[in-house]
């Protein structure tokens, strides 16, 4: 009899994968002791042996050695087929697995990157996906440390083979870290000791991780884009990334990166959708899919509330709201079939998100998520499906949900002078050509519905007023 790889209730189906993985170990397991057969497996012998071998080194530690000999023995592909069952593994099961096989996943993963097998950066960027938000039990907490001490150990091979890893890397720590310095100040007294000083030791490793990135590769943060600088503010109170930031701003030279004089070229870079879904979890972005997908407007609600119960049911979970948001902007970008159907829109779930806010700060954090590719729109280079909900939302508040418009454009107007005084051109440019567009292109057939509306508050019509003018004279 096998052993399980997960922890299921006794009325909970198996998982297929795991079904799959348990059966061609039963089948197969005489045959994984050595001696090994000499003999050269079919197509599907070699796929069932993957498996088999997978699910043996995964349940038995004791034999994990011989299983990965037996492994690089019989490899006919550069490891894809065990990879890819690897990867399904993490992206289906992870979550339910044992600690035992979490470990032993964690430790066959490191054993690809040191073969270079073919696809193992896809499993490192799944692993930084289980990461939890605002979560300090054990067992995340041993994740995110395994994942440092393999960023670390490995980190020359993956500068040369899978520099993108290492950018994956960065962007999730500096995201976690943020979330680790907010829960360490809101659970202080409700963390043992023993808890406190395991988060501190972990919290220096991932600041150590990402400032050698940062300071050794700063091309790897180019890569990242805008939202590398928006992680690095939320981190400012921390004196290694203050440091950072003050170089960045004030003395860019210091990175020797070829071309690099401002931090307003890192603000004109888009960040990639990939790096936003990195702090969602695979579930939570199949749910998310689901409700802009399959879900009409005003059947939605009952949806929203299991939503809210499986993901943001914990107080320390708030600011997950933000990299919800993010996604939702950057990487959910429906077709116009949907767009133009009765389907439950992104601008309308993004609206529910802020009335989840309970925390001011939280509540600015989400509409910056929301506003900040405005800041440096360029539609050369940005899509404007990243600017569309966040006008919707504006628009379509008026006049039933007015005080939402009103927070949403004061707010956007508040960014354009104080977000960085020294590149308020810059800003303007940005947020005059993200308007100018959405007009354009009909997603909103003119902007009198913000500029002339006598709910508004007169200030903010005129300040509004004030930037389109500003825009296309800068522009001329």
């Amino acid at each position: 009899m096998a052993w399980r790889l997960t922890q299921t209730a006794p009325f909970e189906a198996e998982n297929a994968l795991e079904a799959s993985l348990r059966v061609a170990f039963e089948s197969l397991q005489p045959s994984l002791r050595p001696p090994f057969s000499l003999s050269i497996p079919t197509p599907d012998q070699y796929a069932l042996l993957n498996g088999a071998i997978l699910h043996g080194a995964l349940t038995e530690p004791h034999f994990s050695k011989t299983h990965i000999k037996h492994l690089h023995a019989i490899v006919t592909d550069g490891y894809a087929t065990f990879v890819n069952l690897l990867l399904d593994a993490v992206l289906q099961l992870y979550p339910k697995l044992l600690h035992s096989v979490k470990t032993q996943l964690l430790w066959l993963t490191e054993e690809m990157v040191h073969v270079l097998a073919i696809g193992y950066d896809a499993v490192l960027v799944s692993l930084l996906r289980q990461i939890a938000a605002a979560d300090c039990t054990e067992g995340n907490l041993n994740l995110c440390s395994e994942l440092v001490t393999l960023f670390l150990k490995q980190f020359d091979r993956l500068l040369e083979d899978a520099p993108h890893v290492l950018s994956s890397a960065l962007y999730a720590f500096l995201r976690v870290l943020s979330d680790q310095f907010r829960v360490c100040v809101e659970k202080f007294e409700t963390l043992k000791r023993l808890d406190i000083e395991k988060l501190e030791t972990l919290k220096r490793r991932e600041i150590h991780l990402c400032v050698k990135i940062v300071r050794e590769e700063f091309h790897l943060c180019l890569k990242i884009g805008r939202d590398f600088i928006r992680l690095l503010q939320d981190l400012a109170h921390v004196p290694e990334f203050k440091a950072l930031l003050q170089d960045i701003v004030f003395n860019p030279s210091v990175f020797n990166v070829v071309g690099f004089k401002d931090v307003s070229q890192i603000y004109c870079t888009r960040t990639s959708s990939r790096y936003s879904l990195l702090r969602i979890s695979p579930e939570m972005e199949t749910q998310l899919r689901f409700l802009l997908t399959d879900i009409k407007l005003g059947h939605h609600r009952r949806h929203q509330l299991w939503f809210a119960n499986k993901f943001l049911n914990e107080r320390d979970k708030e600011f997950l709201i933000v990299d919800i948001v993010r996604f939702i902007c950057c990487a959910h970008h429906p077709p116009n079939e949907i767009i133009q159907s009765d389907i439950f829109p992104r601008w309308a779930l993004i609206g529910w998100l802020l009335t989840c806010c309970r925390k001011k700060h939280v509540e600015e954090s989400v509409k910056l998520a929301l506003f900040y590719d405005w800041l440096f729109f360029d539609e050369r280079m940005d899509s404007i499906m990243n600017i569309e909900p966040a006008i919707l939302l504006m628009v379509h508040s008026v006049p039933k949900f007015i005080n939402m418009t009103h927070a949403l454009l004061e707010f956007l107007l508040h960014l354009v002078d104080r977000y960085d005084v020294g590149r308020r051109s810059v800003i303007v440019k940005g947020v005059s050509s993200a308007f100018q567009l959405l007009v354009r292109k009909g997603v909103v057939r003119s902007l009198n519905v913000l500029t002339s509306c006598s709910a508004l508050n007169p200030g903010l019509r005129e300040g509004l007023k004030r930037l389109l003018s500003d825009g296309k004279v800068g522009s001329s």
